[in-house]
């Protein structure tokens, strides 16, 4: 398992760390159930950390590759580093005595390492790409925002030339084919899975308990980056439209935000979070809004059930994972229609669709479930059930069936 740019182990909620890591953490462990053993190999970012680490069971491992200094670099740079890290990978597999059957890849940077790989190793290769440039670049609002040159050709070489790709929703597919020209006739559409050991409804008064906040208080929650894609200045104006209203005088939110750090300095804060910041306090929304920083993965099913919803305004998401773990732990969400989001939350069953960066809308619907509790309670129970659906155990299957289809395609 290729996952260059980012640990699996990684706490959540920072630059480069979100739905990307829970998915090869969880499905290793769940492969490992299985008798799969799974090396993962990232780029070791700190030289403190040890090398390799045995935390996902099973027998696998988390191999951190030195490949330039060991600190967290911008993605130009470690296109650059690919390839000491190919080698580095190598140089494991050597030491060890160790040969694979599978290559499976996460995000562009990783799927050219695994392509150069297979080259020595004549193995296939299954890639993810997790998020797609061309959706990103039609998003995209400044150009810092972006993506590179480098990674739009890379995805176009990558869904060439790959043995598979695993693609999260149709909507990707069809994002594949449009977008890219794509033959997708080697891809399997298999969606990411959910705990549902882990993320399932725990009652709210303990989950408040636990998160340190009054039974009576209301909560919305966001969880995720702090950048401008996810749509976070959506949600604050959003409550500051319920709060011009007079809503949130008979039916009283705050909002947490999981994400990012907010005791930064101005100098070290992320452009986005000090704009947030700003936002809120232009919006006399300072008393109503809390950035709580990064979150432990462990932790995070106790402010999905104390939040009364979950919300996700991103402009896009290939799939939406918080979306789904907010789901398991019996919360409704309200998200962007957009993306995989569209197939997961399902409009007024599990919670809501509203128009990506409308914030008049979000503020409709948020409206709608904050004043009526019975139907917050029915859509919470509809999500839960409907989240069983995705339990990583299925999904592991799912994945198991793909890599013996690619080994039984091959030997034929």
């Amino acid at each position: 398992m290729l996952s260059y740019h980012t640990c699996p182990l990684a706490t959540l909620g920072g630059k480069d760390t979100g739905g990307m890591n829970v998915y090869v953490r969880e499905l290793t462990r769940k492969l490992g159930m299985r008798g799969v053993g799974v090396d993962v190999f990232t780029r070791s970012q700190d030289e403190h950390v040890p090398h390799v680490l045995h935390d996902l069971g099973y027998c696998n491992r988390v191999v951190h590759i030195r490949a330039g200094a060991e600190i967290p670099m911008g993605k130009e740079q470690l296109a650059e580093l690919l390839p000491e890290f190919v080698e580095g990978v190598q140089a494991f597999a050597r030491a060890k005595d160790l040969s694979y059957d599978i290559i499976h890849s996460h995000y562009w940077l990783s799927g050219l390492a695994g392509l150069q790989l297979r080259r020595q190793w004549h193995v296939p290769i299954i890639h993810m790409f997790h998020t797609l440039a061309m959706m990103k670049s039609r998003v995209a609002r400044s150009p810092e925002e972006e993506p590179s040159d480098l990674r739009l050709e890379s995805e176009q070489v990558l869904l060439r030339e790959v043995d598979r790709i695993v693609a999260a929703t149709q909507a990707e597919l069809a994002q594949f084919q449009w977008l890219y020209k794509a033959d997708t006739s080697h891809t399997a559409v298999i969606p990411p899975g959910v705990n549902t050991a882990h993320f399932y409804p725990i009652p709210v008064d303990e989950a408040k308990e636990f998160i340190g906040v009054s039974s009576k208080e209301n909560l919305l929650l966001f969880v995720g980056r702090i950048q401008p894609l996810k749509g976070i200045d959506t949600l604050i104006q959003a409550i500051a439209s319920l709060k011009e209203e007079g809503v949130l005088r008979e039916h009283p939110v705050s909002l947490m935000v999981i994400g990012g750090d907010p005791e930064a300095g101005s100098e070290e804060m992320a452009a986005e979070m000090a704009r947030l910041k700003e936002l809120c306090q232009s919006l006399g929304m300072g008393d109503l809004v809390t950035f709580l920083g990064k979150r432990d993965q462990d932790t995070l099913q106790y402010y999905y059930s104390a939040a009364g919803i979950v919300v996700v305004p991103s402009h896009y998401e290939s799939f939406g994972l918080v979306a789904l773990e907010a789901m398991a732990c019996g919360t409704p969400v309200v998200a962007s229609e957009t993306g995989g989001l569209i197939f997961l939350v399902r409009d007024g069953e599990t919670g809501f669709h509203v128009p990506a960066g409308d914030a008049q809308a979000l503020a409709d619907r948020l409206k709608t479930l904050i004043q009526d509790e019975v139907l917050r309670a029915r859509l919470g129970r509809q999500a839960a059930e409907y989240a069983k659906g995705y339990d990583w155990v299925e999904i592991a299957d799912q994945i198991v069936t793909l890599y013996n289809s690619v080994l039984a395609s091959r030997i034929a």
